[in-house]
């Protein structure tokens, strides 16, 4: 029963270990597009939603994606998807990307913003270190009170 305890605060940390390090990794990306100095002229292809959550009494939460499609400098025809993108873009417009030459794959049609990026990561970060060190203490406490229990209970 103790073990209970500490599998399950530990599974949730290292699921927002594992959310936190994605979350870092996308942000590095996009930050790498900007200030990289490539653009290009991308058409996009497709839109659509997808929707998580159950209906009913819990909340829906709807993400809108982008497919897009350009050519980089070197000719190569580069086609990503991007999620939470403008709601303005619509099939057939015509957007500007930004990309590195190394990975253009992980281009972006975003608007360079860095200050909202880092406010973003910023609360981001703390979410996440609150919520582990909950986890921490919640494990802690739920150790120091099976050490008074294995002393109170022959």
């Amino acid at each position: 029963m103790e073990t209970f305890f500490y599998v399950v605060p530990g599974l949730m940390i290292a699921l927002a270990l594992s959310a936190l390090i994605g979350m870092l990794r996308r942000a590095r990306h996009i930050s790498g597009a900007w200030n990289s100095g490539l653009t290009a002229e991308a058409r996009c292809l497709n839109t659509y939603t997808t929707t998580s959550g159950g209906g009913g009494d819990s909340s829906v939460s709807t993400t809108l994606h982008h497919v897009y499609e350009f050519t980089t400098r070197e000719g190569r025809a580069v086609r990503f998807e991007e999620r939470n993108g403008p709601r303005t873009v619509v099939t057939g417009d015509i957007v500007t990307v930004r990309y590195t030459a190394e990975h253009p794959e992980r281009a972006t049609a975003k608007a360079p913003r860095p200050g909202r990026l880092i406010a973003e990561q910023g609360c981001m970060l703390v979410f996440f270190g609150v919520f582990i060190a909950f986890c921490l203490v919640f494990m802690f406490t739920v150790h120091a009170g099976f050490g008074v229990l294995d002393d109170v209970v022959p």
